[in-house]
C-alpha cells in the first residue's frame, strides 16, 4: 500500500494515514478551502481519490485516465470551487466535478485537436477562467474550463529545452515557466515570449509563490532551493545539499566547527551548526571516493575515480597538487599522517600506496601488493609507524610504515567496508557486508569477539570516539546505531536516513555524529552521552 499522510503543519506531527492507493502516488492537491484533499495513484493503481478532510475517510474514487491514453500524473484543484479539479498526464487533460451527495466525481476530457502532448504540470488562474499546463515538448497550452477548449498554446518557434518541468500563475496576469534546463521565465499568454528570465542550476522541479508572488522559492533537481524577487529577478541560494550518493564525511583535526564531505564531482565543505555550505570543489565528470584533511589543515586530500589524488587548499578550493596514476583502477580510499609528511592511498585494485608529500614535490615511497581487491578503508596509527587497511577481498593487513611491509593480516568471509583502531591500538575493530562487528588482536590477527550489527544489509561505516567508550555504525538497514564497546551492546538508535549510510563520523568533542547517505542526505546526531 502507498499512504497520503497528513500532518499538523504547526505541531509537526501526524494527523492521519490515508490509506487506498496501490504501489505510488504520483501527486496530491487541496481544495481551494481545505475541505478535501485529491490524490492520483500511480501507473499500477491509475485512480483518483477523493478525500473528506474533517471525516479523514474516502469519499469516492475514480480510473484517472480513459481506456486508450496514457497515464495521468499531475493534478490541480480549482482556484475558487472545492468541486472542481483538473488531472493531467500522457494524452489526457481531464476536468472533474465532484458529486458529493451522490458520493461520484464525473470527468470531462478536454479537446485539444490535433496537438498530442505528455503533460508534466499544471497550474490554475486564481479565478478559475483558465488553467495552463506545461509539456515535455516544451510549450504550454492555455485551456477553458468550462469549455474543455483549448483556447491557445506556445511558444510556436523557441520551445523550452527539456520541457517545461514547472508553471505557476501569478495574480497580476502572467506566468513563471520552469524548464528541465534550469531556465526560469516569466511570461504571457498568447506569445509565451520570456518578459524576464534568470538561468538557475538543475532542471528545475518546483516553484512555490510566497504571497501574491512578489516573491518566489525555486527548487531544482541539483538540490539547489532558490529565493527570487519578482521584480529584480536575482537569485539567491537559500538551501543545498549533495544530490548523488555521499561517498565520505570527515572532520578537520581537533574541531567540531566544519566538516567536509564528498559526492560524485564535488566536495563541499560546510559550518556545521548552520548547515551551511562553505565552499564547493567541483571535479567535472569524475568521483571522488574518500576525502581527508591534513593534520595541519592546510590541505583537503581527495581520491577520485580517475586515478589520480589531488590536494585542494580548504579555504578557497584552489588546486595545490595532483598525483597523476596514482592507480591503476582509480583511487578508492585515503588516509593521511598526522606529520603532514604521508599520504597512504588504496586502490580499485588492490594496491596501497605510500606517497612522501614534500613542500613541492610527492613522492611514491612504496607500492604495497597484497590485496586481490579494492580498498575500502584506511585508517593510521596515532605514531604513524603503522596503519590498517580493509579490503573487499575479505582481508584487512596491518602494514608496518617503517620498514614498509606487512605485519598481520585478517581473513575473514566478508567484504570489509570499515575498519577502526580503538584508542589503545591494541585492538581493531571491523564490519562490513557480513553485518558483523569484529574486534581484532592487533599483535597476532586473532579474533577476539563477533557482534551481531545488523539485521539486513552491509555495514558500510563506522567510528570510535577518542577515549574508545563507545562506537557507532550506520548501513544499508538506514539506522544509526551507538555501541558500548566493552558491554558490544548497542545503547542508542537512530532512525531518520532513507538511503543505505555509507560513512559515519563522531566530531571531535563528543557533540555530534554525522552520517552520510547513498540518497545526498547528510544527518547531524546529537552525541547521547555527556562528554
Amino acid at each position: 500500500m502507498a499512504d497520503v499522510i497528513l500532518w499538523d503543519y504547526k505541531k509537526r506531527e501526524l494527523i492521519a494515514r490515508l490509506s487506498l492507493h496501490k504501489g505510488k502516488i504520483e501527486d496530491v492537491a487541496f481544495s481551494p478551502n481545505d475541505l478535501y484533499l485529491v490524490s492520483l495513484g500511480g501507473p499500477d493503481d491509475g485512480s483518483v481519490v477523493v478525500w473528506s478532510i474533517a471525516k479523514r475517510e474516502a469519499i469516492c474514487g475514480s480510473p484517472a485516465a480513459g481506456l486508450n491514453v496514457g497515464n495521468a500524473t499531475t493534478v490541480i484543484f480549482s482556484g475558487c470551487r472545492d468541486e472542481m479539479f483538473v488531472t493531467a498526464g500522457n494524452g489526457t487533460i481531464r476536468v472533474w466535478e465532484l458529486d458529493l451527495p451522490n458520493r461520484k466525481i464525473w470527468p470531462t476530457e478536454c479537446q485539444t485537436g490535433q496537438m498530442k502532448r505528455i503533460v508534466l504540470c499544471i497550474t490554475m488562474a486564481s479565478d478559475d477562467c483558465f488553467f495552463y499546463l506545461g509539456t515535455t515538448s516544451g510549450d504550454i497550452l492555455k485551456m477553458n474550463p468550462r469549455t474543455k477548449l483549448l483556447a491557445d498554446s506556445g511558444p510556436v518557434k523557441e520551445k523550452f529545452s527539456l520541457g517545461v518541468s514547472a508553471i505557476k500563475c501569478l495574480k497580476m496576469v502572467g506566468l513563471l515557466v520552469g524548464s528541465g534546463a534550469g531556465l526560469l521565465i516569466f511570461c504571457k499568454s498568447p506569445s509565451y515570449k520570456p518578459i524576464k528570465k534568470l538561468q538557475l542550476q538543475g532542471g528545475i522541479t518546483s516553484i512555490t509563490l510566497r504571497g501574491e508572488g512578489h516573491q518566489f522559492f525555486v527548487g531544482t533537481e541539483e538540490s539547489h532551493i532558490y529565493r527570487v524577487n519578482f521584480t529584480d529577478f536575482k537569485e539567491t541560494l537559500i538551501a543545498t545539499c549533495h544530490f548523488e550518493a555521499v561517498q565520505d564525511i570527515v572532520f578537520p583535526f581537533g574541531t567540531a566547527e566544519l566538516f567536509a564531505t564528498c559526492a560524485q564531482k564535488d566536495i563541499r565543505v560546510w559550518h556545521t551548526l548552520s548547515n551551511r555550505e562553505l565552499l564547493r570543489i567541483t571535479v567535472p565528470n569524475m568521483t571522488c571516493h574518500g576525502i581527508d584533511f591534513m593534520r595541519d589543515g592546510k590541505s583537503i586530500i581527495s581520491a577520485w575515480n580517475d586515478g589520480k589524488i589531488r590536494a585542494f587548499a580548504p579555504e578557497t578550493g584552489r588546486l595545490m597538487y595532483v598525483i597523476n596514476n596514482a592507480h591503476r583502477i582509480g583511487v578508492t580510499a585515503i588516509a593521511t599522517t598526522s606529520d603532514c609528511k604521508r599520504v597512504i592511498s588504496g586502490g580499485g585494485e588492490g594496491e596501497v600506496r605510500v606517497w612522501q608529500i614534500g613542500c613541492q614535490t610527492q613522492k611514491l615511497e612504496e607500492a604495497l601488493k597484497e590485496h586481490k581487491s579494492s580498498v575500502s578503508c584506511i585508517r593510521v596509527k596515532k605514531n604513524n609507524e603503522e596503519c590498517v587497511t580493509a579490503s573487499t577481498d575479505g582481508t584487512c593487513i596491518i602494514w608496518d610504515l617503517v620498514h614498509l611491509r606487512r605485519n598481520q593480516m585478517i581473513l575473514a568471509n566478508t567484504l570489509f567496508q570499515c575498519v577502526c583502531y580503538h584508542p589503545e591500538e591494541f585492538q581493531i575493530i571491523t564490519s562490513g557486508t557480513d553485518r558483523k562487528i569484529a574486534y581484532w588482536e592487533v599483535f597476532d590477527g586473532s579474533v577476539i569477539r563477533e557482534l551481531e550489527g545488523s539485521l539486513s544489509g552491509s555495514i558500510n561505516g563506522m567510528d570510535i570516539t577518542v577515549e574508545g567508550v563507545y562506537f557507532v555504525t550506520g548501513g544499508n538497514d538506514h539506522l544509526v546505531k551507538v555501541w558500548d564497546y566493552n558491554e558490544g551492546e548497542v545503547t542508542h538508535v537512530g532512525v531518520g536516513h532513507s538511503g543505505n549510510i555509507t560513512r559515519i563520523r563522531i566530531s571531535p568533542g563528543n557533540q555530534y555524529i554525522i552520517s552520510v547517505s547513498a540518497d545526498g542526505a547528510i544527518l547531524r546526531w546529537k552525541y547521547p552521552f555527556a562528554s
